[in-house]
């Protein structure tokens, strides 16, 4: 047996017991995780990404055969990618799409405020509604940072849906008490973006 040989041996052996113990580690980490319930997740961030983790999310919880609701607060009426595939599903996905657009577009407070307060009332409705297992508000953390919504109705609410409902919330600048109050934050951070080089939203990858 050649030196070379001999010390491949001796990784490979050092690797595999190296393996053993996490393995060991991580089956005991997952034994002491025993509680179920419905998850109050948070995207957020400036980066790319938000409402797409979020669509990923609806379509593994249809893939698993629950139904799963959306209500869009800011997006306007205009088809999507996701859309166009989740409606495949249509005996297992409802979109609701409420907004009219981002604010810059209305121009129009109050009308703003309206739409957001429909799209909560329609959000209100779904996660009333025993059939859903998971529903995701697209950009709500937008209306709540523009106060479009009252904050602390919102998180009561929240805080009060039936204990096997997942809620997916999605939008820049998440409140901090609404961070404080979720079981899973993820912060999408901007490193770079096409857009910055003159590089237009493109079918299949912005929409």
């Amino acid at each position: 047996m050649t030196d070379s040989t001999a010390d491949a041996e001796e990784l490979n052996r050092r690797h595999a017991e190296k393996m053993k113990r996490r393995k060991a580690l991580q089956e005991r980490a997952l034994a002491s995780k025993t509680v179920e319930k419905g998850l109050l997740m948070v995207h957020t961030g400036k980066g790319k990404g938000k409402s797409t983790a979020a669509f990923g999310l609806m379509m593994r919880a249809v893939g698993h055969g629950m139904r799963v609701g959306m209500v869009q607060f800011v997006k306007g009426a205009w088809s999507t990618g996701e859309t166009v595939a989740l409606e495949c599903f249509e005996d297992l996905v409802d979109f609701h799409t409420m907004g009219e657009g981002f604010t810059w577009d209305t121009q129009d407070r109050a009308r703003d405020i309206a739409a957001a307060e429909a799209a909560w009332a329609k959000a209100k409705e779904l996660m009333a509604d025993p059939r859903y297992r998971l529903i995701v508000l697209d950009e709500l953390n937008i209306v709540l940072r523009m106060d479009y919504l009252a904050l602390d109705e919102v998180l009561a609410t929240l805080a009060a849906r039936r204990p096997d409902l997942h809620v997916c919330i999605t939008g820049r600048n998440a409140k901090p008490e609404l961070i404080a109050a979720a079981d899973l934050v993820t912060e999408m951070t901007l490193v770079k973006h096409p857009f910055e080089a003159g590089v237009k939203a493109q079918a299949g990858i912005e929409f």
